[in-house]
């Protein structure tokens, strides 16, 4: 029987993947739904959920990629986040409106909870995340934001008295080591600026660890998707605020790559892997899609050797084994 605490932390992030932070928690959360999930029957059904859930994970993934390809263009990370959050926006706006028909009415101490969850956990996290991705590698990248169940539960150890077990331990030494094998091989061709977006990068999951933690009592009185799309368009209002203070309106006129590139970003690496997700849990259950989420830091890393032409090393490839090894035995708990 899920305790109560499962159930706010599976509910969050069902949805949350699509957004920052792509396929972390979907691999840690998902399996254990599977005691809610009927068996599979119909071998048809099941490829075509696991096609789907393999195309959302990789979808998310692409964020990294498409951010240093913007990148190129010299924008900065306050206009590339700003023009993601344009393009989005209108999208998660609608959603909005659509779930507040639906469902019931907000308290005033329910919006401040909203407008605090949607700083830290979108808006804080993903400018941090972005600002990361100007020093480092794609793929070293996804396997910071990739250790963010086990941010969740040394948080959780730390400020709720949770225990440890014995393999929780085993699978966080084994995921921060592969992460240190990455670090240590990027730090040598990449010197301090490594060290400075790893720290960005690191600070991000940190914060959506939080956001995680801190969402629970809402996520079950209005629900993931209600509650993702409230935090979404108060992450966009401080997004197009913060540009306006920092930057000149003339930066906004951009070159025309600048646009698809974050259009592309918005609608196909935030918007459609929410609901691929969605629908992917729906054929074939939450345990086998978050196992096809886990391709998300493997793709991250062969799109990069793809399009950027980032070396891919056997440091590389042990490190990446390592943390999604470690995530994968996190998630079996």
């Amino acid at each position: 029987m899920l305790t109560v605490a499962r159930v706010r932390l599976l509910s969050v992030t069902v949805a949350w993947p699509a957004l920052f932070l792509p396929d972390v928690m979907l691999a840690f959360t998902m399996i254990s739904m599977s005691s809610l999930t009927p068996p599979l029957h119909d071998r048809r059904q099941y490829l075509i959920g696991l096609a789907i859930a393999i195309s959302g994970a990789v979808l998310f993934s692409t964020k990294a990629i498409l951010a240093k390809l913007i990148y190129r263009y010299d924008v900065d990370a306050v206009t590339l986040i700003t023009f993601r959050m344009l393009f989005s926006l209108p999208v998660f706006a609608a959603i909005a409106v659509w779930q507040a028909r639906k469902g019931p009415g907000l308290t005033v101490a329910d919006r401040w909870r909203l407008v605090g969850l949607g700083l830290i956990g979108y808006y804080l996290s993903s400018f941090l995340d972005f600002l990361g991705l100007q020093y480092i590698t794609a793929g070293l990248e996804r396997l910071i934001l990739f250790l963010t169940p086990s941010f969740v539960l040394l948080i959780s150890a730390v400020f709720l008295k949770r225990k440890i077990r014995a393999i929780e331990w085993a699978s966080l030494s084994v995921s921060y080591f592969g992460i240190v094998l990455v670090f240590l091989h990027d730090l040598k061709f990449g010197g301090d600026k490594v060290l400075l977006g790893s720290s960005m990068v690191l600070g991000a999951a940190i914060s959506y660890a939080l956001y995680l933690i801190q969402s629970g009592r809402l996520v079950l009185r209005l629900g993931s998707l209600r509650l993702v799309s409230y935090a979404m368009c108060v992450s966009s209002a401080a997004c197009i605020a913060q540009f306006f203070l920092l930057r000149p309106a003339a930066m906004l006129i951009q070159p025309a790559a600048v646009y698809w590139l974050s259009l592309v970003n918005a609608i196909f690496c935030t918007v459609l892997p929410v609901f691929l997700t969605m629908f992917a849990v729906q054929r074939i259950g939450a345990a086998i899609a978050s196992q096809a989420g886990m391709i998300g830091p493997v793709s991250t890393l062969f799109l990069g050797a793809i399009f950027l032409n980032e070396p891919i090393t056997g440091w590389q490839l042990a490190g990446t084994a390592l943390v999604i090894t470690g995530m994968y035995l996190l998630s079996k708990r």
